[in-house]
């Protein structure tokens, strides 16, 4: 089997056994017309077919293919990312990035997914949004590295094409974002192939991060009109109705970001004024003994 890439796809995988199901358990028989299938454990599957002659003999016919062996589980995806970066993370933070890697897993890993640029601008929105105010950029920075690098990915790519999309958006307007098509381009090409394989309903892997990755375009080409998200929707072949159900999750999201935030800032402006009262007795003491320390040696002066 093909080793797992940036553009990872796993339709390959069920080309000999036209398979739908791969999570099955190993006691599972697929029974067709003249075929049986049967898994002999998680990582291989035989594929068994009968074929009758017109002397009511058979002859047997047998495949074998390895299947899932290099997708990593959810609690590999965890650990890879626990041992990039081994900092601890503010609770805040790390609750979300523990529950945003399990999901981005499942996306990363669902047999049509494709990797591309509007989905990456949608998860660098949501990471830089949850992350905003964090103590310290350099561990910013570092934990996305670690969070994009445990899914096998490149986390380069995802900061270059959400910038390169930004940048796009950014000279649009509610016109010329929904006629893409229309025109030539970088990112118009990119659109054009999300919306091919959006409408052959095979190759396209619909997601909350593409949604965002939706509305950020919107956002930054001042289009955010109902009637433009829905023609952009129509114009990509994805159903608007996903979409604003995404949307309004992510909303959600940002509402309880922000009052987290706050509730953060509100502890940490207590515990500083805490630490500032706690301080002023020792230092009038110490002010009090240096002042009595000079008078000693003016007194034997």
């Amino acid at each position: 089997m093909a080793a797992v890439t940036s553009s990872f796809s796993l339709s390959t995988l069920s080309q000999c056994s036209q398979r739908k199901n791969l999570s099955l358990s190993s006691s599972t028989r697929f029974l067709g017309t003249n075929s049986d299938s049967f898994r002999l454990g998680p990582n291989f599957s035989l594929l068994y077919v009968a074929v009758r002659a017109s002397d009511s003999a058979s002859r047997v016919i047998v495949r074998c293919s390895s299947s899932l062996s290099d997708i990593p589980t959810v609690s590999e995806t965890k650990l890879g990312f626990l041992k990039a970066y081994k900092r601890p993370i503010p609770s805040i933070y790390n609750s979300v990035l523990q529950e945003l890697i399990v999901q981005h897993h499942l996306m990363r890993y669902k047999r049509s997914y494709q990797y591309d640029p509007v989905f990456a601008l949608g998860f660098v929105t949501v990471y830089d949004q949850l992350m905003e105010g964090y103590p310290s950029d350099e561990d910013r920075d570092a934990i996305f590295q670690a969070y994009i690098n445990a899914l096998k990915e490149d986390p380069e790519r995802y900061r270059a094409d959400a910038q390169k999309l930004e940048e796009w958006a950014r000279a649009q307007n509610s016109t010329s974002l929904i006629e893409f098509s229309s025109r030539e381009g970088e990112v118009e090409g990119i659109l054009k192939d999300i919306a091919e394989r959006a409408g052959a309903k095979g190759n396209f892997s619909y997601s909350r991060f593409f949604a965002i990755g939706l509305f950020r375009l919107l956002e930054l080409a001042n289009a955010m009109e109902p009637t433009i998200l829905e023609k952009l929707c129509a114009a990509l072949n994805v159903n608007k109705r996903s979409v604003d159900r995404d949307l309004d999750v992510y909303r959600n999201l940002l509402s309880k970001l922000v009052q987290a935030k706050e509730l953060l800032r509100e502890y940490v402006d207590r515990e500083k004024k805490k630490r500032e009262e706690r301080s002023e007795p020792q230092k009038a003491n110490e002010a009090i003994t240096k002042c009595l320390g000079q008078q000693q040696i003016s007194a034997l002066k």
